[in-house]
């Protein structure tokens, strides 16, 4: 019997693979040691400056910045309970009050008058406009979203997990807050730059704990969906721990981006509409790229990274040319519960922006604007991180929907509205 050799080019494609991954896993680990030296550093440095420094007042910056990062883990499981006890109210809840709480940021921004709060606030204004109408002109689709979200989120989570990552996220942001305040009260250039470092690393490692969340929740989900077996969450995630780290921050980068690329396209498509001047002349080029780029990194990607410990680029693929293949494409593209947990981030950063800026307003006007875009940050990527049992849940009900169709673990929610969609095109 011939052995058959193994494809020269899908080894290197393997091992090109596994270089990345471990790349991007020692760049997270090496870069997480450095942040933590960094804010240890300027938080240091900045409470001994603080007793020469006239500009800087350590009790008047970091009250209202902490206050409302404890408001942020508060709001952000508050968030998480409703969505599993009561979705209909969830939805209803994150697709209305977020434009009211947005505005009302857009206001307080106002209020401080400076020529950066004004844009900032003319901004988050022009938001919570575009956020009204979008949320009535998707307010048909309610109906299968929640249906959608009560059939994907049952059995409830584990509290357990959920509370402690949210606790986990919120001392990280306390954390980070106190070098941001060193880098403050130095205030230099260099200091500005320490600043927007700390933003960016904030960004990148809550991407990385939610993400990790999703991809092992999406294991036990993907399990219960497809087969009926149980797996515990804590094994689940010792796995995703031990073996898809580095898939995990790959995918970190590149779904943010690519999320910003293909809501941007979104908008100038519809911008343009049939339109044909020169300006929006590249618009379906630059929808073409959008679609293109969503095949190699989205989201549900990392639920075959929790299953079958892929790369995520190649479980991106996978995942997306299933999709293709069954129909379900039209269906993720009009689902509302992404949008939903969007939502819920942007209504909680809202949320911990009014408590920490009325608080500074109050006590020390000049920091107002720069607490409140902190405060945002941190509200909405705990919120975020929040949101991700139910993001899992529904990403993990449509991978295994598309691998088996026919299962009888299914109900009509699918093939129902994939038939409506139908009829509305016809």
């Amino acid at each position: 019997m011939q052995i058959q050799e193994p494809n020269s080019t899908q080894f290197e494609t393997r091992t090109t693979g596994t270089f990345f991954r471990n790349l991007f896993r020692n760049a997270f680990y090496l870069h997480s040691l450095l942040m933590a030296i960094l804010v240890i550093f300027l938080t240091i440095r900045g409470l001994l400056s603080a007793a020469h420094s006239h500009h800087f007042h350590p009790k008047k910056w970091y009250p209202p910045l902490l206050a409302s990062t404890a408001c942020a883990g508060i709001v952000s499981f508050a968030w998480q309970s409703v969505t599993c006890c009561n979705p209909p109210r969830a939805i209803k809840a994150a697709f209305w009050l977020s434009p009211v709480l947005t505005c009302a940021v857009g206001i307080l921004f106002v209020l401080i008058g400076s020529a950066g709060s004004l844009v900032a606030g003319a901004v988050a204004l022009l938001s919570s406009v575009i956020q009204s109408l979008y949320s009535c002109w998707v307010n048909p689709r309610f109906e299968y979203a929640v249906r959608l979200l009560s059939v994907s989120l049952s059995p409830s989570p584990p509290k357990t997990t959920i509370l402690l990552s949210i606790v986990s996220c919120t001392l990280y942001s306390g954390f980070l807050v106190s070098g941001i305040g060193g880098a403050t009260a130095i205030g230099t250039g260099l200091d500005t730059l320490f600043v927007f470092v700390i933003l960016l690393s904030q960004a990148w490692t809550l991407h990385v704990i939610k993400n990790t969340l999703q991809v092992a929740i999406s294991r036990v989900k993907y399990m219960q969906f497809a087969s009926g077996t149980e797996i515990g969450t804590k094994i689940a995630f010792k796995d995703t721990i031990n073996h898809s780290m580095g898939s995990v921050c790959i995918g970190s980068v590149l779904v943010p981006v690519v999320g910003v690329v293909r809501g941007s396209a979104r908008a100038i498509s519809l911008i343009s509409g049939d339109a044909d001047e020169f300006m929006f002349s590249c618009t379906n080029c630059y929808s073409g790229v959008a679609s293109r780029l969503i095949a190699y990194a989205n989201r549900w990607g990392f639920v075959h990274v929790g299953i079958y410990s892929k790369g995520f680029v190649q479980a991106s693929i996978d995942t997306w040319e299933m999709f293709k293949k069954v129909g379900l494409e039209p269906l993720i593209d009009s689902d509302l519960t992404s949008s939903f947990c969007f939502l819920c981030g942007v209504a909680g950063g809202a949320v911990s922006t009014l408590i920490a800026g009325s608080w500074a307003l109050v006590v020390h006007k000049s920091y107002a604007t720069e607490v409140l875009v902190y405060a945002f940050l941190i509200g909405y990527f705990t919120s975020r991180v929040a949101m991700v049992w139910p993001q899992a849940s529904i990403s993990s009900y449509y991978v295994a929907y598309a691998e088996n169709p026919q299962s009888q673990l299914f109900d009509s929610t699918i093939p129902v509205r994939i038939q409506e969609l139908q009829r509305y095109q016809a």
